[in-house]
């Protein structure tokens, strides 16, 4: 009876009946609003650009626009060879364009202006001096357009490489300083290239894939079976009765 009255160790859990909501089909597939996720990226690269960003970045160049002597074999092809070298500085920036192309157009425009520049300079006696200014006026046009088209590949560089308009204007520097400026696009290409190939060479390699041969196989398999019936003794001998 004492334990009849005594009241109950249990207690009944009882849940209250929430009024049901009416939900409509396809409220709950609604897109969810990541922070993390809206961040800026590079449109070349396609790297998570900081908060402080702000176009055309403020990396500096490797080295400086007077910096030839730093890589000899681009310094030589861009003083003898200046076509050879702008068509390689494009094949690196443009995917898709061979150098012969740009190589073909810089050497018609620049080192053809120039030769005729000197051909004028030359006869200038037995020339027309109206034709004469007619021929300056025309190398004047190219040497322009040189300067814009070969601009426009300095600042293709600058935006691939988050790069600063150094040491002034992208079309300025190659209306001033061209031949300068393909060598230092040309070095600054080239440790970029030396910088990515250095760090795909440290990825580690996974260690190589152990096996046994058939005699130690044999010999572990005799070893379990000779050893299994001691380890049944031993695991019925553990066995112990605990009272309840």
């Amino acid at each position: 009876m004492a334990e009849g009255n005594a009241a109950s160790r249990y207690v009944k859990l009882r849940k209250e009946q929430a009024p049901v909501e009416d939900i409509t089909p396809g409220e709950l597939n609604q897109p969810i609003d990541v922070p993390q996720l809206n961040v800026r990226k590079c449109h070349e690269c396609m790297q998570v650009l900081p908060e402080s960003y702000e176009p055309p970045s403020d990396e500096n160049w490797t080295t400086g626009i007077f910096g030839c002597a730093e890589d000899p074999e681009s310094c030589r092809t861009g003083l003898f060879c200046p076509c050879v070298l702008f068509g390689r500085n494009i094949e690196a920036v443009s995917e898709g364009i061979p150098w012969t192309q740009p190589c073909v157009c810089h050497a018609i425009c620049i080192e053809g202006g120039m030769a005729l520049a000197a051909v004028t300079a030359l006869f200038s006696g037995y020339i027309d001096p109206q034709t004469t200014v007619v021929i300056c006026e025309g190398l004047f046009f190219a040497w322009w357009m040189c300067g814009i088209y070969s601009g426009l590949y300095r600042q293709e560089l600058q935006k691939k490489y988050h790069l600063k308009n150094a040491p002034c204007d992208h079309c300025m520097v190659h209306y001033c300083l061209h031949w300068c400026a393909l060598c230092q696009e040309h070095r600054e290409m080239k440790n970029h290239l030396s910088d990515a190939e250095a760090s795909s060479s440290t990825t580690m390699d996974p260690p190589p894939v152990q096996e046994m041969n058939t005699e130690e196989k044999k010999d572990a398999s005799s070893s379990s079976s000779s050893s299994s019936p001691s380890s049944a003794k031993s695991q019925h001998n553990d066995l112990e009765m605990v009272p309840l």
